[in-house]
């Protein structure tokens, strides 16, 4: 590229485009997964990030076990009800922006489990953006749903993806103060919260 001024105007060096574009071609090639295994699904998910399958040609190879070092949650399994408090705090330790994919049909809708200690679906507890069914998925899944994340975010705008959060971190608020002034555990205020919601004809707690 030829970045000569000439006449006080760049020749060929200046380019001009949305502020929303430039940030979301960043970070959806630079995808930071934090893995939440629990079945199956994490068995597979082994070989997406091993040489055959190689999700670094994505630019999500960085992955980390620490919430506060990750911005994107593959939820690979079976999620019991007492664990709902515990992915919901993992989501709302993790770095901003952030998102969800959920793997496989158990952390998607309960799967085979239709019992009352699995949670049926974790999109009742955190925002999920993509699912991958199959049970378990195979690793081309699994990167489908990548790229379909990236899609996702590439058409996203800034504002859109705050506001999103936002929502959830009201309904960890509602959580809380429900466990203090009830004595309640996380498991007991989350499950009557879902309990609440099916009442109202809701999917979701947040």
């Amino acid at each position: 590229m030829d970045t000569t001024f000439r006449g006080g105007e760049a020749d060929g060096a200046v380019m001009t485009t949305r502020l929303d574009a430039v940030v979301n071609w960043a970070r959806k090639n630079s995808l930071w997964p934090l893995p939440f295994g629990t079945a199956c699904c994490a068995i597979e998910f082994m070989s997406v990030m091993a040489s055959k399958y190689d999700l670094s040609r994505f630019g999500a190879e960085a992955m980390r076990f620490s919430p506060r070092q990750s911005d994107m949650m593959l939820v690979l399994g079976t999620v019991t009800n007492k664990m709902a408090p515990v992915i919901r705090t993992i989501y709302a330790q993790m770095a901003e922006p952030k998102w969800v994919i959920s793997v496989g049909v158990c952390a998607s809708s309960g799967g085979m489990y239709r019992t009352y200690a699995t949670l049926q679906g974790i999109d009742r507890v955190i925002p999920v953006d993509v699912y991958v069914p199959g049970c378990p998925p195979r690793p081309e899944s699994m990167i489908y749903g990548v790229m379909k994340l990236q899609e996702k975010i590439e058409k996203e705008s800034l504002s859109m993806r705050k506001d999103h959060i936002a929502r959830f971190y009201e309904s960890l608020d509602r959580q809380r103060e429900r466990e203090r002034a009830r004595d309640l555990t996380g498991h007991q205020a989350v499950h009557e919260m879902i309990l609440e919601a099916a009442d109202r004809g809701a999917a979701a707690i947040f």
